[in-house]
């Protein structure tokens, strides 16, 4: 058995990618999209009639033709992901609305409803939204509305505590970043699975929320070679790209040990993570402050170029 099928017997295997006929050819239960991802999708020949459809529409609405489309794009490229995974599709909240509860909600109910109007049920639709204090507080908002949420861009440890106690369905802690910001920080190019940054991170925050009972889920993300994802083997969920998929499938190796949800039981904090001490714990950790930034201006990039080639696509 390779360390595909094996890792599929111990955690939920999501497809990082937009890219159909990859997912069709891992077969994993969920996928997720950004738009980084729709950007490179945008560009493959067999998506140019989903390109002209979105398009078409957004040309019929009033607003801005190219923020339009590419919003229906997400959900046309989603649709048509849902019609191959059994689980659920994350699509991403544009990202130059990071820092603006009020409107990551309308955005992500717009999202739903464009998913709703093709017929799918919004439990099979995850928005993503960056773990900042405001798409945090976006979350807890649109979880009460039914809408499940994928906390993205997530770092530290305050993020991912603040992301429990808003109730969010899903976390994606970021490992392969982690480890990137801390390679170049300390010069050190010999990091091990023991000893990555990255997962190290996904470890804590995995058995924080287990000892306390929290219900969110951990889904790995952001890999940078599969010694990363043997030693998260029992995660929840795990994001893969299709490259190390493949890896994975071609090795009949025997799957690392990974993780153990048997942790010891711990108390529940009796104060939850307000504002202030949420915003001082982030900007107290270098690495996570500045990926998060990183990471939101990488994202807004991708959404104004997948804009531009629809814009020029009219």
């Amino acid at each position: 058995m390779n360390k595909l099928a094996q890792l599929k017997k111990r955690s939920l295997v999501v497809a990082d990618t937009g890219d159909i006929e990859a997912i069709r050819r891992y077969q994993p239960e969920d996928a997720t999209t950004n738009p980084s991802l729709l950007y490179k999708a945008a560009q493959l020949p067999q998506y140019q009639d989903h390109l002209k459809a979105a398009i078409t529409w957004a040309e019929k609405q009033s607003g801005d033709v190219a923020q339009l489309a590419a919003m229906k794009l997400a959900v046309v490229i989603g649709n048509e992901i849902l019609k191959i995974v059994p689980g659920v599709v994350s699509t991403e909240v544009d990202a130059r609305l990071s820092f603006d509860t009020r409107a990551s909600i309308e955005y992500a109910r717009q999202l739903i409803a464009l998913y709703e109007e093709a017929g799918v049920d919004r439990k099979r639709v995850l928005i993503k939204l960056a773990s900042t204090w405001e798409g945090i507080n976006a979350a807890s908002v649109l979880e009460k509305e039914g809408i499940g949420c994928n906390l993205t861009l997530l770092f530290s440890q305050c993020q991912a505590i603040a992301c429990a106690e808003a109730g969010v369905t899903l976390i994606s802690p970021f490992v392969g970043r982690i480890l990137d910001w801390y390679k170049a920080s300390t010069g050190r190019d010999d990091y091990t699975a023991k000893d990555d940054p990255g997962v190290l991170s996904v470890q804590s925050i995995y058995e924080y929320y287990k000892s306390r009972g929290y219900p969110t889920i951990v889904m790995g993300a952001s890999f940078r070679n599969t010694g990363e994802i043997e030693a998260l083997a029992g995660c929840d969920k795990l994001t893969i790209s299709p490259q190390l998929l493949q890896e994975l499938q071609d090795d009949d190796g025997d799957l690392a040990t990974g993780l153990n949800a048997e942790v010891e039981k711990q108390p529940l904090p009796e104060q939850t993570l307000d504002e202030a001490t949420f915003r001082f714990q982030l900007n107290a950790d270098a690495m996570a402050t500045e990926k998060l930034a990183e990471g939101i201006r990488n994202f807004v990039a991708d959404q104004e170029k997948l804009e531009a080639l629809l814009q020029e696509a009219r």
